[in-house]
């Protein structure tokens, strides 16, 4: 039974607690009320502190002699002041089941630590719950009380300000946008000399409107591009709007319902606006969860189109016999890995295997796997909270050890996410292993049955004998632009934080190296000081490549500047302007004809 609907009048609070409690803790308590529903209450009443859920959660498997890392542990720290507020066992029995209030702003950040920083909402120990205790419901609740007053760790507050200012989670601006959707198409076009195949943007009556992540536009184009392929080779009547376009929504994380609404309804309205007939959604956990399964709810919109994952699209064109597949292209060992999201809070588990199963012909299997299987460790936001790395780490050897115990070279994964917490923990963890989409290996599975007479500019190899360090944490950029250059004639070698750059430059004395601002260890700023106090060093011509713009004042307010800027997204045309500027590399071009057959 509980006391009250969250009216404040009826709250537990005497006027004397009221005077020595903070203004924010005040307003947590409060709000709290607001949040209340039938399946937050019911798993806040009914936990009975079994243990199921204690070997089910990887922060606990990983930290065996912390209990502060159990679920039920966690629980308790919200469990508590809803007891004490909201709950008539706090007024009757409040030393029997350890109602404690807020007081102080010191209570919100030991409570931020938990609900942020020691759990991924990855779901793994409500499923093992025989309650049916749903923690990750609730801790995301936590996190929303907590965000609303303005406790959440930085990283945070940045992506959600960009999300509710530029309208998606990267700060990818329209124009940038726009200008790497053209050039993706001009590429496609030149490889297959056929002007339909194209990236359509803002098509109306398309049967497919595609949604991506940022992170494809930022970091990782060749998704974009692989889906481009994909949709041409299948003939799709298809478009990508030109706004309103990330499916992305980082009120999930957050705990931010208003937030989840506006980026939610941004989307549908789109898709309305554009007359599409489905909305697809690119390989994202998170982005598949909160538009499919979240976002309506979030937005209070009846949705009228159907919404569908990308991995249900390319296997349903591969059934109708639109694309043709031949697995013997893709012979590396690949394990998969099951998005929290898609796996334990959508139920996609089956339709990634099977598509697997038909692009690859040396599938591993995973243990545990579906939703029994272990978070990436970079669920919930995690990858934007740069001060729980060492424990997010730490807890990620549990993951690596999975990843190990396969055999395989590739794991793939269905999710953005998953991309960039598996790359971090294979790193750490020093497991050789690479990460990829379904996307990539449908595409490179193709059999497009087609002769093309196509004229191409070749471009003769003139970065050759040229020595270039690449410095940035985002490994996919890094292959990104690693690739680019070694296309170019380049040798390449890659860092993927501030002290290994440092290291490498002294190593290797690179002809030029490319540098992020914002990485791990020493950021890119004092890397670039470091460089140009060293005698050694100093004449390593450096351009920073960034997706922090709005760091280019630290870096130029000093008497040394680099010799090169871009701000990401880049597209392989600026970059390599950019390059044979500073090496001062004359290019050529002579146009041949070739033959292509794929």
């Amino acid at each position: 039974m509980i006391v009250n609907n969250g009216g404040t009048e009826n709250l537990e609070i005497t006027m004397s607690s009221i005077n020595t409690r903070s203004h924010k803790a005040q307003k947590v308590i409060e709000r709290m009320g607001k949040k209340l529903n039938r399946q937050i209450v019911g798993s806040l009443v009914a936990c009975v502190h079994c243990g199921m859920c204690t070997n089910a959660c990887h922060y606990v498997l990983a930290n065996p002699d912390d209990p502060t890392y159990a679920p039920a542990y966690k629980a308790d720290q919200i469990r508590k002041f809803f007891k004490k507020h909201y709950d008539w066992t706090g007024r009757v029995l409040p030393w029997w089941v350890k109602a404690k209030s807020l007081y102080t702003d010191e209570d919100l950040e030991e409570l931020k630590d938990t609900v942020f920083g020691k759990c991924t909402n990855c779901r793994r120990c409500s499923i093992n719950c025989p309650m049916g205790v749903d923690y990750a419901t609730f801790n995301r609740m936590a996190r929303g009380l907590l965000v609303s007053v303005g406790v959440m760790p930085e990283g945070v507050a940045v992506v959600s300000k960009d999300q509710w200012e530029i309208g998606n989670q990267m700060g990818v601006l329209k124009e940038d946008y726009v200008d790497t959707l053209e050039w993706l198409a001009e590429e496609l076009q030149e490889e297959w000399g056929d002007p339909n195949a194209t990236i359509p943007i803002d098509r109306t009556n398309a049967d497919v409107v595609y949604s991506i992540n940022p992170r494809e536009v930022k970091y990782d184009p060749r998704t974009i591009s692989d889906a481009a392929l994909i949709f041409y080779a299948a003939g799709e009547n298809w478009t990508m709007p030109s706004e309103c376009w990330d499916m992305t929504n980082f009120g999930l994380f957050s705990g931010d319902d208003d937030l989840g609404g506006a980026v939610a309804r941004r989307l549908y309205e789109k898709v309305e606006e554009l007359s599409g007939k489905t909305l697809v959604i690119s390989e994202c956990g998170h982005g598949y969860r909160s538009t499919r399964c979240e976002g309506p709810n979030w937005g209070k919109l009846d949705v009228k189109f159907p919404m569908e994952s990308s991995v249900i699209t390319m296997l349903r064109y591969i059934r109708e016999g639109r694309i043709k597949v031949d697995k013997s292209k893709n012979t590396t060992p690949v394990t998969f890995h099951d998005s929290c999201n898609n796996a334990r809070s959508c139920g996609l588990f089956e339709e990634p295997r099977e598509l697997l199963n038909l692009v690859c012909s040396d599938f591993r299997e995973m243990y545990p796997n579906r939703t029994e299987n272990y978070c990436c460790t970079g669920g919930g936001g995690a990858m934007s909270m740069s001060e729980y790395t060492p424990r997010r780490l730490k807890s990620a050897k549990i993951k690596a050890d999975q990843l190990k115990a396969t055999g395989a070279e590739i794991v793939v994964t269905s999710c953005h996410n998953c991309v960039d917490g598996l790359t971090d923990l294979i790193r750490h963890y020093k497991l050789g292993m690479q990460v990829t989409q379904l996307v990539n290996l449908v595409a490179n599975a193709l059999v497009i049955e087609k002769k093309v007479m196509v004229p191409v500019e070749e471009i003769t190899a003139d970065l050759a004998g040229y020595r270039i360090l690449v410095a940035d944490d985002e490994p996919d950029f890094v292959t990104f632009v690693a690739t680019i250059l070694e296309d170019n004639g380049a040798a390449v070698m890659r860092a993927y934080d501030g002290d290994e750059a440092i290291k490498m430059a002294r190593h290797e004395k690179p002809d030029l190296m490319t540098l992020d601002i914002t990485m791990p260890g020493k950021s890119g700023i004092e890397v670039f000081e470091m460089l140009k106090k060293d005698d050694d060093l100093k004449s390593i011509p450096v351009c920073v490549i960034t997706g922090k713009p709005e760091l280019r004042k630290l870096i130029y307010d000093r008497p040394t500047t680099p010799d090169g800027y871009m701000d990401k997204p880049i597209t392989e045309e600026n970059l390599l302007i950019n390059i044979r500027k500073i090496l001062k590399v004359h290019h050529h071009q002579e146009t041949v004809e070739s033959k292509k057959q794929i």
